[in-house]
């Protein structure tokens, strides 16, 4: 990495976890590949990111003291964000024009379109990165081009889309049956179609040989490249040493005490139980999941965030936590680190797209629990396409998922039979065909060596001799 650079790529994340682990990854693979990486985020979370190699630098969003949580609506925030943001971005490409590494390319997520439009009147590259499922992609690429109408109702259903298999209501993104209720996000999902056309590359964090139909079906409305998974290195092909993290955390995980816990449980016993760092369920819902971890009698490592501790129903934590023998609740882990763990039998999850692809890449069955958005159709793929888990089913009398349902998926994936050998065959598949697309060779590592072989030329056309 100390030889001369080869282009200087700025990587610009949305500023949640869910979307700048993908991103910093995306750019250590690119250092990785002798590029220069900077990455540009926040005020407000710019402590939060350190890795190797990669130069981070800040822009505004208008909100430096506080970020999201200080606009306090999404409408406000992303409106900020495209103000601030366009002037602070357009500062710091020209601050490097002088020096010996100019940024040749901005790499943007998706969420800020605007991004494209900063590159472009500034005389460089830029692609959008799509942080989530080519499936997902392809569903909102119809809808910005109005050929799926919403509220898409049950009688529309199935849905099918090229390359994609029937999809009901329950499948899809949970805004489509009400569009009304998300504006803020839906008006940010449709937008990130709207200039693509002036886009260099698109780049989505999915591989080849996972959603092969879908590419092959949007081929021409969506062109993207599939540079995934973009996990930790050392999960997958190993080729970036030492890469044990994505770089970034909002929380301080536990990561001592978790591996210490497992440690004591014997290989794939282990019941892994995440939501994420968005979802929040209801006190019912917590108390049903509650006792559904009880109720099975598995070892369960469940991560509940602080200000979520407060719904867990009251003896729960007596009777499973307190000696630490069954269960053991934590506020934030390392979650690459537990779904690698031999103990770990299974990953109950709500089935966001980076959550499916780290479980996957491991070769951990699953537990689809999705609550909204494109988790609901990543728990499909991960039942129905993938065949590496099961989805829970919700009770219609009481709207979320009973506790008896919890303990059937448990014991249907946990227990030794027929179904459960072929869950696990099927994971250990996937987590060999993951591997293989992001290593030397693969389908997704050929698609980053192309864009190195570009910016190589664009450097070479403009006489951006860098290093």
């Amino acid at each position: 990495m100390e030889k001369a650079h080869e282009g200087h790529v700025l990587v610009l994340p949305y500023p949640s976890q869910g979307h700048i682990n993908p991103l910093l990854q995306f750019a250590k693979r690119l250092a990785s590949k002798g590029l220069k990486a900077t990455v540009a985020t926040t005020h407000y979370t710019l402590s939060s990111i350190s890795a190797p190699y990669i130069t981070v630098e800040a822009i505004s969003d208008g909100f430096d003291d506080g970020g999201f949580t200080q606009a306090q609506s999404a409408e406000v925030f992303l409106e900020s964000f495209k103000s601030h943001g366009s002037r602070t971005l357009t500062q710091l490409i020209k601050k490097h024009q002088t020096t010996k590494y100019p940024i040749t390319c901005v790499v943007y997520d998706s969420f800020f379109p605007w991004a494209l439009d900063v590159a472009k009147e500034n005389g460089i590259l830029g692609a959008p990165f799509f942080t989530n499922s080519a499936t997902v992609s392809a569903i909102f690429s119809r809808i910005h081009g109005g050929t799926l109408r919403l509220p898409v109702r049950l009688e529309d259903c199935p849905v099918v889309l090229p390359g994609v298999p029937p999809l009901h209501l329950e499948d899809l993104p949970s805004f489509l049956n009400a569009p009304e209720s998300y504006p803020a996000y839906l008006k940010m999902k449709l937008n990130q179609f709207s200039n693509l056309e002036k886009a260099d590359w698109i780049f989505c964090n999915s591989f080849q040989s996972l959603e092969p139909e879908v590419i092959k079906g949007i081929g021409e409305q969506w062109s993207a490249k599939l540079i995934g998974p973009m996990v930790p290195s050392s999960y997958v092909d190993g080729r970036i040493i030492d890469d044990k993290g994505y770089g970034a955390s909002l929380w301080k995980p536990l990561e001592h005490q978790c591996t210490k816990w497992l440690e004591t449980k014997p290989k794939n016993s282990v019941v892994y139980v995440s939501f994420g760092s968005m979802v929040s369920l209801s006190q019912e819902e917590m108390e049903e999941i509650s006792w559904g971890l009880h109720q099975s009698g598995f070892n369960f490592l469940w991560v509940v965030k602080d200000s979520e501790t407060h719904k867990l129903p009251k003896g729960f934590l007596e009777l499973t936590t307190k000696s630490q023998e069954k269960g053991m609740i934590v506020n934030w882990c390392n979650q690459l680190e537990l779904l690698a763990h031999d103990s770990v039998g299974c990953f109950v999850t709500h089935c966001g797209w980076n959550s499916t692809l780290e479980g996957l890449s491991l070769g951990v069955p699953m537990i689809g629990v999705p609550k909204w958005a494109d988790q609901l159709t990543g728990a499909k793929f991960i039942k129905d396409v993938w065949c590496l888990g099961v989805r829970v089913k919700v009770d219609a009398k009481i709207g979320i998922v009973g506790r008896e349902e919890l303990v059937s998926c448990l014991n249907e994936v946990m227990n030794v039979g027929e179904k459960s050998l072929q869950i696990k065959k099927n994971a250990k598949k996937w987590r060999e065909l993951a591997k293989e697309a992001i290593s030397e060779g693969g389908s997704s590592d050929k698609a980053i060596d192309e864009l190195l072989m570009a910016l190589k030329g664009f450097c070479k056309e403009r006489d951006l001799c860098l290093g």
